[in-house]
C-alpha cells in the first residue's frame, strides 16, 4: 500500500504545471471530446508508466541495493530541483491531427509527451525503490489520471484557481526529503528486500 500512496502522491504533484498537463488542455480545447481524451491518457499512462517502472526495477536487480541507495537519492533531488523549473508545451510537440482519432491522437501525444518527462523518471526511481511494481504503477498512473482528467473536463476554470508555484515547492520538497532518506539509506532496504 506504501508504494501505490507514496506513486500517487508523487506524480500528482509532479504533474501539477508539467507539459502533460498542458497537452491535456490543448486537446481538450481543440477535440472538445473528453471522454476519448481521458481514456487516450490512461492508456498512455499505463503504457510508458509500465516501461518505466520495469527500467527501474530491472537496474535495481542490475546494480544492487547499495549503489542504488545513492542513484535513487541523487535523483530524487535532482527531480526536487526540477520540479522548480515550470514546464512549457514545446512547439515541436504539436497536437496530432484529426485524423488519427481523438483517442489515437491523445495516446500517441501523450507517450511521447511523457518520455523523458518528470514523471516519467520519477516512475523509474519509484519502480526501482517500490515493490510490487504493480502498485507502482497503478499509483503513478492514478496520479496522472487526478492531474490530468480535471484539466480536460474543466480546463482554463481550475488552471487559473491552482497554484501552481506552490504545488511545485510542496513537491520540491517531497522529492529532496525522500532523496536525503534515500542517501541515509531509510526505506530503500525495507521497501526493496
Amino acid at each position: 500500500m506504501e508504494a501505490f500512496l507514496i506513486s500517487t502522491g508523487i506524480v500528482a504533484l509532479a504533474e501539477m504545471g508539467d507539459k502533460t498537463q498542458l497537452l491535456s488542455l490543448v486537446l481538450a480545447a481543440r477535440f472538445k471530446r473528453p471522454w476519448p481524451i481521458v481514456w487516450g491518457i490512461l492508456t498512455a499512462t499505463l503504457l510508458n508508466h509500465a516501461l518505466a517502472g520495469a527500467a527501474g526495477a530491472w537496474i535495481m536487480a542490475t546494480i544492487g541495493p547499495d549503489v542504488m541507495r545513492w542513484v535513487l537519492g541523487v535523483s530524487f533531488i535532482a527531480m526536487a530541483v526540477w520540479m522548480l523549473i515550470p514546464d512549457k508545451l514545446d512547439d515541436d510537440e504539436a497536437v496530432p491531427k484529426r485524423q488519427m482519432g481523438v483517442f489515437f491522437a491523445t495516446t500517441w501525444a501523450f507517450f511521447l509527451a511523457e518520455m523523458g518527462d518528470k514523471t516519467q523518471l520519477a516512475t523509474v526511481a519509484l519502480g526501482a525503490q517500490y515493490e510490487p511494481l504493480f502498485a507502482v504503477v497503478i499509483g503513478t498512473t492514478l496520479g496522472m489520471m487526478l492531474a490530468n482528467a480535471p484539466v480536460v473536463f474543466f480546463g482554463d476554470a481550475i488552471t487559473r484557481r491552482v497554484p501552481i508555484k506552490v504545488v511545485h515547492v510542496v513537491a520540491a520538497l517531497i522529492f529532496a526529503v525522500l532523496g536525503a532518506l534515500a542517501l541515509f539509506g531509510v526505506g530503500v532496504a525495507t521497501a526493496v528486500g
